[in-house]
């Protein structure tokens, strides 16, 4: 039996769960509800580090308490910075759920920052950055933000520069700790065998005696830039990315952008799996996703290959949009694909920490609940002429996003700046 509840403590820490009785395991998150994106001139980056710092040791417990904590009882503790929040989450068994919200309520409200962890932790996140830049496949995203999105925060990348962390101080950092970790700006969510007045019970006790202290983030909505950029960067295989304008996060045709990726390259039935990959063997990896934000979104497509081969793929790829934008999606196609996101909904729903995480967001963007047949009644509700009046008026493939990364990009420069997708 799944039950949600949601409680407001008095400083505004914002308390959901989803009780499933017959869960063995319960998974808990503390939403920090600032992220890349509120990040001002000089902080760039800071939301990310921050998160690294906080396991450095609290008031109570050192690094290595930390991580024992619940690794000792066969629990998980992590953390995660994105665009716009960072989360810390545990998934533990069912009984010993109040200690990871011990332990999670330890990092966001008593941080103890030492000098020399503070020095510590700085080299290896620019470790991180660095090996960042060494992966093609993950920078090729930072890159196409950072030219689609050329004067808008959502662009920058999440782990900041080189130039920002090493240049962040500690007193810059425990400013932000103090200001963002604050009750307006977080949420408890909790998924699994958790009895909810219990829970805010131990939110209370835990986390009540935080300020309130209600910043204001205004976010200003980004608009889609169009470009073509060409990399070199020593690599075997080129990477290409190109990205289209999609629906947000709050976009009421949001799922109507689910069919269409899955249609595009979500999965091996896929036209462009299909296509490049199958039909012609021009890759290996070949796929589509969605990156949606509160009031963004962008539909990526996704391909490496040797470098004798791009322009094949870039053919290929170019034709199957012109077929899907000319012909759309067919009857059979929607029903195919529609059962596809719905099984992957249905089958997240049954994964404890992914309802924990679900809960959190929805309650960040939406502040409200979504139960899972909520979520397949709008899925239901799209429709073939829905499929297709989005497809006519966001696929405009002629000003797409595009970025061709790694070694021997620069000859294919010309090639790809005069190459017609239409």
């Amino acid at each position: 039996m799944v039950r949600f509840k949601k409680s407001t403590l008095k400083n505004g820490i914002r308390v959901v769960s989803e009780m499933h009785s017959e869960s063995h395991a319960a998974s808990i998150g503390i939403w920090v509800t600032t992220g890349t994106r509120d990040e001002s001139a000089g902080d760039e980056g800071i939301s990310h580090f921050l998160e690294h710092l906080v396991f450095k040791g609290t008031k109570s417990r050192s690094a290595y308490q930390i991580a024992k904590s619940l690794e000792a009882l066969g629990g998980d503790l992590n953390a995660f910075t994105t665009r716009e929040y960072t989360c810390y989450h545990a998934l533990v068994l069912k009984d010993h759920w109040p200690t990871a919200m011990n332990v999670l309520a330890d990092l966001v409200n008593n941080m103890q920052l030492k000098r020399a962890d503070f020095l510590l932790e700085k080299s290896v996140v620019l470790q991180e950055i660095s090996m960042d830049e060494d992966d093609l496949e993950e920078l090729v995203y930072d890159e196409y933000l950072a030219r689609c999105l050329p004067r808008h925060a959502l662009g920058r990348p999440i782990l900041g520069t080189t130039q920002s962390v090493t240049a962040m101080t500690q007193k810059q950092v425990l400013r932000y700790y103090r200001e963002r970790y604050s009750g307006n700006n977080l949420i408890v969510s909790g998924a699994g065998n958790i009895d909810h007045t219990e829970l805010v019970e131990a939110v209370e006790k835990l986390l009540g005696g935080k300020p309130k202290r209600k910043l204001r983030f205004p976010r200003s909505r980004p608009r889609h830039r169009s470009f073509r950029a060409v990399i070199e960067k020593p690599s075997e295989q080129l990477h290409l990315l190109l990205g289209l304008p999609c629906a947000s996060f709050k976009d009421r045709h949001r799922f109507e952008a689910f069919i269409v990726n899955a249609l595009l390259g979500g999965g091996m039935t896929s036209k462009l799996y299909q296509s490049v990959r199958e039909k012609k063997g021009l890759v290996y990896s070949v796929y589509s996703s969605l990156n949606t934000f509160e009031d963004f979104g962008v539909i990526n497509i996704y391909a490496s290959c040797e470098k004798d081969k791009m322009k094949s793929v870039v053919r290929t790829i170019a034709t199957e949009l012109r077929k899907v934008v000319r012909r759309g999606v067919t009857a059979g196609e929607l029903a195919l694909y529609k059962t596809q996101v719905k099984g992957s909904i249905l089958l997240g729903s049954d994964d404890i920490e992914n309802r924990m995480q679900s809960i959190g967001v929805n309650e960040m963007v939406f502040k409200k609940y979504k139960p899972v047949q909520s979520v397949i009644d709008e899925l239901d509700a799209v429709t073939e002429k829905s499929v297709n009046l989005y497809l006519k008026k966001t696929f405009d493939i002629e000003n797409m996003g595009i970025v061709l990364m790694g070694g021997g990009a620069e000859e294919l420069r010309d090639w790809l700046m005069e190459f017609k997708f239409t």
